[in-house]
């Protein structure tokens, strides 16, 4: 079947993608976005394209599968060597098929925190970066497909990420360093988002997908994404879109906690009184989308794919902090009123193209050599008022060249090169750090083998990493990580997990060369051009079972850090924000997970499950007693010097809290449901000046049904019922705590078409 033949019309799908992508629906305004049609017009686009498609579909039954339930044996694409997760020694989730469409979110963060050792950072509903075993921000590696993201968002908490979740086809989540294999930024872990722009294999049907249209109570969101596979011989193509709008939301109370030192400041919440039940300035609009297509031969393959995520989201009122600006002798700038220039905005725009080719069997002892790479175009633009004001940019490419081993003496493996060079820049008054290029090279071999019972796992990797800041020297760095791992098999059921790695990572721009007040943080950051690399040395041990009445894992680690790098409190103050300053001392992370299925029943009434599962991790400075540091604050053309005592131990800030969690899982037939809870604890164990946070029981329910119209064609009712106890929910790991409280009750639903 030709192209045109498989969608109804090649001309006419494109011109509904670039409906969708490029002309999105009106609203708040978006400074990327030219004006456009409403957006029921690209909502009921989608669901047309779903409707022909799945009817074209059903009319072209076969006896395969749907590929969008086959979901037995999935691959951890981000491994060369195609493992599963549960064949990986390294401990890695994958989650895919229904359980991701019932955790899919707006961000990537909240799609994967109800993962075991998993959380979530948050700046209001447009932002929402992972927390793997506590560690997060420049530690943890975001990628799409094995690519990484080449955001903003490690620059600063305010920032999102640049991958849409809902898009997703499976996300995998290495908890532990992934330095191995994506270098110096994931020594904490990684996520990769795998998407199928480009495809891995020729799809059994001309033509497949999927589609979904949603609407929340809490927010009053409307969302609307559709995917498309066709083939042409041996050719793949791929066509997705994504439309988002939500208004804002609804919160149990009021949303700024108002506390003395608050009063004290002068911010003036207490004169504007607030409205309770609603969260001012959460709004979001997104839109996503890409075009792509991948030629798979007998020797070889090459992709193509263009991408664009653009999203508008609110910083909720209050949470955006301004130092106050006094003439330091002399430097008399004009003041801003920012209290009267209204709410801030953050406007983001990211292209993307990515590319791959391989060929099999290049050489006698090569099963493939392949290439991946990505260019990526980053902006955006801090709003305030409906006035442009701070623009951040970064623009990089991003490639890795893997070369696959045929297996030589029982031992499969392969090796690879990384490279990178991205363009960071910031522009305005809040701009707190240089623009900086940063280039990488690394390279990297792993080797796995099994002797009967038992399979290890070894890895050797070395970076090397430059960061050049306009206005200050250069910085280098050589990055050096190796790995081990084990799994003993007991018995068919039982088996034994050993982990042991080295790791390092290169200080970042902003921890080297941040310079003023950031608003995220309500602070003012100062870095230290003399910091080194921060080493870290994990040791794990985990258990699985698989058994005809219970799935378990289970594992404790602990990850000691070699000058460990951190945001310290200095007990100062300038401009009636805190200084605070980017330091090293070591380190300690101590954890464990675990997590149970237990098959309950399975009769005529259906099949029940019960999942329970919890997760705690302690970090806190290894020393004692205090150091003497001395540095400057930036004041224009001169600068405040001071010399203080930090402490050398203690816990460390905004570290996620233990939490338990259960739900019972029911299916029959094309039935499914569940209803859960997870309890966070109290999170006492906190860092010099930084306050506690109660403890919260999240309670969430699913209920969903399917039917197949044919063997390729499926459709899905569903409803999915969040935090239906309305509590009040302002987590410890988030800087808004005392601005922006988690959405109350809300209550998502639509229909999902398979095909």
């Amino acid at each position: 079947m030709g192209i045109s033949m498989t969608f109804g019309g090649g001309v006419e799908s494109i011109l509904v993608y670039y409906n969708i992508v490029k002309h999105p629906p009106s609203g708040p305004p978006m400074t990327f976005w030219k004006p456009a049609a409403p957006a029921r017009h690209a909502l009921a686009s989608a669901l047309a394209i779903a409707l022909l498609a799945s009817t074209a579909s059903a009319a072209e039954t076969t006896t395969e599968t749907p590929a969008a339930t086959d979901l037995d044996a999935v691959v951890v694409t981000a491994n060369p060597l195609g493992n599963s997760a549960e064949a990986l020694a390294h401990p890695v989730e994958v989650l895919y098929g229904d359980a991701l469409d019932r955790n899919k979110s707006a961000t990537l963060g909240d799609t994967v925190s109800r993962i075991p050792g998993v959380q979530t950072t948050y700046f209001g509903p447009g932002v929402g970066r992972p927390i793997i075993r506590g560690q997060e921000g420049p530690r943890v590696q975001v990628l799409s497909g094995g690519i990484g993201s080449l955001d903003a968002s490690t620059v600063s908490a305010d920032h999102a990420v640049g991958i849409e979740p809902f898009l997703a086809d499976q996300i995998e989540v290495l908890k532990g360093p992934g330095t191995l294999l994506f270098g110096s930024g994931a020594i904490g872990g990684a996520v990769n988002v795998v998407d199928g722009r480009l495809a891995d294999s020729i799809p059994e049907t001309p033509l497949s997908g999927r589609a979904e249209l949603r609407g929340n109570t809490v927010n009053d969101e409307r969302t609307g994404m559709f995917r498309l596979d066709g083939v042409n011989g041996n050719w793949v193509i791929h066509v997705d879109g994504l439309v988002r709008n939500t208004g804002d939301y609804d919160i149990p109370g009021v949303a700024i906690l108002e506390h003395e030192d608050h009063e004290e400041e002068g911010e003036g919440h207490e004169e504007e009184e607030q409205v309770p039940g609603r969260l001012n300035n959460s709004s979001l609009k997104t839109r996503a989308g890409a075009l792509g297509a991948t030629w798979l031969g007998e020797q070889g393959f090459f992709g193509l794919s263009v991408n664009t995520y653009r999203t508008n989201y609110g910083i909720p009122d209050g949470a955006h902090a301004h130092a106050d600006e006094h003439d330091h002798e002399g430097e008399g700038e004009e003041e801003h009123d920012h209290e009267e220039e209204g709410s801030v905005r953050i406007d983001l725009a990211q292209n993307r193209i990515d590319f791959k080719a391989g060929i099999y069997d290049p050489l006698p002892f090569l099963k493939s050599l392949n290439l991946r790479a990505a260019h990526t175009d980053y902006e955006h633009v801090e709003i305030e008022g409906g006035t442009p004001a701070t623009r951040f940019t970064n623009k990089g490419i991003e490639g890795r060249l893997e070369a696959v081993q045929k297996e030589w003496n029982g031992w499969r493996g392969a090796a690879g090169l990384q490279f990178g060079d991205t363009d960071f820049a910031a522009i305005g008054e809040e701009a707190f750090v240089p623009s900086t290029s940063t280039s990488n090279l690394g390279l990297f071999v792993i080797q796995e083998k099994d002797f009967s019972s038992f399979k290890l796992e070894l890895g050797a990797r070395h970076d090397r990493v430059e960061i050049d800041p306009q206005d200050h020297g250069s910085r280098q760095f050589n990055i050096t990580s190796l790995s081990s791992a084990a799994i003993w098999h007991l018995n068919p059921d039982f088996d034994v997990r050993f982990g042991l790695d080295h790791s390092e990572r290169a200080p970042t721009t902003e921890e080297l060369f941040a310079a003023g007040p950031h608003v995220a943080t309500r602070s003012l950051e100062i870095g230290d051009e003399n910091l080194g690399k921060e080493r870290a040395l994990r040791g794990e041990i985990g258990l699985h079972a698989h058994t005809d009445f219970v799935d378990l894992k289970f594992a404790v680690y602990r990850t000691n850090f070699k000058d460990f790098i951190y945001l310290a409190d200095t007990g100062i103050e300038e401009d009636e924000l805190p200084v605070r300053l980017w330091a090293q001392d070591d380190a300690s992370f101590t954890g464990a997970e675990a997590e149970a299925i237990f098959h309950l029943a399975d009769s005529s009434a259906g099949a029940w499950d019960l999942r329970v599962f919890g997760d705690y991790v302690r970090a806190k400075l290894d020393g004692s007693g205090t150091r003497t540091v001395e540095f400057e604050v930036p004041h224009g053309d001169h600068a405040h010097a001071y010399e203080v005592e930090l402490a050398t131990g203690g816990n460390l800030p905004r570290i996620a809290p233990g939490r338990f969690g259960a739900d019972v899982n029911w299916s029959l037939e094309g039935w499914r449901a569940s209803l859960g809870a997870i309890r966070y604890s109290k999170q006492d164990r906190v860092a010099e000046n930084e306050e506690t946070s109660p403890g919260y029981t999240l309670v969430n329910a699913h209920l969903a049904y399917r039917w197949d119209r044919s063997e390729t064609n499926s459709w899905e009712v569903f409803l999915d019922g969040n935090n239906l106890t309305n509590e009040d929910v302002r987590p410890h790991t988030s800087l808004l705590r005392d601005f922006a409280p988690l959405p109350g009750r809300g209550v998502a639903f639509g229909i999902r078409a398979y095909f």
